[in-house]
């Protein structure tokens, strides 16, 4: 009898080793396409790259139609007599990321242990320093002071967006850092592509 319990408590605990050993060594289950864009949607939004600019800008205004006679001799006297000009040194920062809100379940597909993502489009913003910006040799008055800084910061935005190496460089920053993400989540690859395929339909 005590041979019999001996080998049924011998029994039990090889079962339980068992038991811990298979739910041990079981891969944990992959999220699903909906819960992947949820986890990367909880960054909000990805700064892949920030980089600061700075450039000598010239502004000199054309005088405007003030829609009355009188208004229209006084704009012209005063580009005649004080012909409204400036320049400055302009201090920037550029910003380079992802709206990770735009992206839902339909940009991202799971096979197996592997991931494939279509990341939204890169965003640029520029937000100037005014602390640290000069303005040189300038009789502008305020409004046309603050439009010169306009001109001047949609100018980095077309010269940030045109500048494939910059771009290229946010976009690898960002796919590292979501790619270590997915890594963390259990996927074993993590793949970036421009779009994916529409799903085919159900019959």
């Amino acid at each position: 009898m005590r041979r019999l319990l001996a080998l049924l408590v011998l029994g039990l605990a090889v079962g339980a080793g068992l038991g811990l050993a298979l739910r041990l060594g079981r891969a944990p289950a992959l999220p699903d396409p909906p819960a992947v864009a949820t986890r990367i949607r909880e960054v909000a939004r990805l700064e892949a790259l920030a980089v600061t600019l700075y450039k000598k800008v010239a502004f000199s205004p054309e005088p405007v139609e003030a829609g009355s006679l009188w208004g229209d001799v006084a704009g012209w006297l005063r580009h005649v007599f004080r012909t409204p000009h400036g320049k400055a040194i302009v201090f920037a920062d550029a910003h380079l990321g992802l709206d990770l809100a735009r992206l839902d379940a339909s940009r991202v597909r799971v096979t197996g242990r592997t991931a494939e993502i279509a990341l939204p489009p890169l965003e640029v913003r520029i937000a100037l320093r005014p602390g640290e910006t000069e303005v040189i040799g300038s009789n502008l008055d305020s409004a046309e002071t603050a439009r010169l800084l306009e001109l001047a910061r949609a100018a980095f935005e077309r010269e940030v967006q045109a500048d494939a190496a910059l771009r290229a460089r946010a976009r690898s920053s960002a796919e590292r850092a979501i790619r270590g993400l997915l890594l963390g989540l259990g996927f074993a690859e993590v793949r970036f592509v421009d779009a994916l395929p529409a799903a085919a339909p159900t019959s």
